[in-house]
């Protein structure tokens, strides 16, 4: 079961939101934000969430003083509208934010995302290390390929290339584990967070539009290559 901090100075609110993820199978930590700082040391949760708006507490600063200790996911609730503090909340280490109030199931949807992301980037890690592939967490090179996990960006021969959500986290973990295999059903269970059932054609959409997305489009593709019962290989030589 996946682990979650919520630090909520809102009593309410934080009742609600500990309820509904508890019933949507998450484990919830409450914590207060004198406390955080020590508990997700410990814990070393998969998500943080910090929503504090009380006079005198400071999101920023906790979201600074545990970013260097901890690989979780952080998810900073704010009420400014100010495109200043959204990016210095990026800056300071968190990984995503929402402007309060929020809805519960979009809070759901933003935690499910940055759950799959991390599943995607803890996959990633477990690769062996590739000469034609410059990657972290961060950035991936290969050839005219460039990918920034943190922007979300993908540009191939120095031109954006526009790919959903979903895309993004599929072409990034195939490149990242360039020259490797990846089955139907590890791409199902990582992207999409299920079993794959041997029907879902969800992959294999997603890889058709990623080739003509990326101009992998003649009759053979060299990019990503279809291995026939096995599954998806990126091929790093054909960028």
């Amino acid at each position: 079961m996946m682990k979650i901090v919520l630090v909520e100075d809102d009593l309410n609110l934080r009742s609600q939101q500990e309820s509904y993820l508890i019933k949507h199978g998450y484990e919830v930590v409450l914590s207060d934000e004198a406390s955080a700082a020590e508990l997700v040391k410990s814990l070393q949760p998969e998500l943080i969430i910090i929503s504090l708006v009380n006079p005198g507490c400071d999101s920023l600063g906790l979201c600074r003083q545990i970013r260097p200790y901890v690989s979780s996911k952080i998810l900073l609730l704010t009420p400014f509208e100010d495109d200043i503090e959204h990016v210095a909340a990026l800056e300071l280490g968190a990984d995503d934010f929402i402007q309060r109030p929020v809805s519960l199931r979009v809070l759901l949807a933003r935690i499910r995302m940055l759950l799959r992301r991390q599943h995607i980037e803890s996959a990633v890690k477990k690769s062996t290390g590739r000469s034609k592939v410059q990657t972290n967490n961060e950035q991936l090179v290969c050839g005219s390929l460039k990918l920034n996990n943190t922007r979300r960006v993908c540009m191939l021969d120095d031109k954006p290339v526009a790919l959903t959500g979903s895309e993004f986290d599929l072409l990034w973990l195939l490149a990242s584990r360039a020259d490797e295999v990846l089955s139907r059903e590890f791409l199902v269970k990582t992207i999409r967070g299920i079993d794959y059932d041997g029907i879902d054609r969800t992959i294999d959409n997603k890889v058709a539009t990623l080739r003509k997305k990326l101009g992998d489009t003649s009759s053979f593709s060299k990019k990503i290559i279809t291995v026939r019962s096995k599954g998806y290989l990126f091929t790093p030589e054909s960028w």
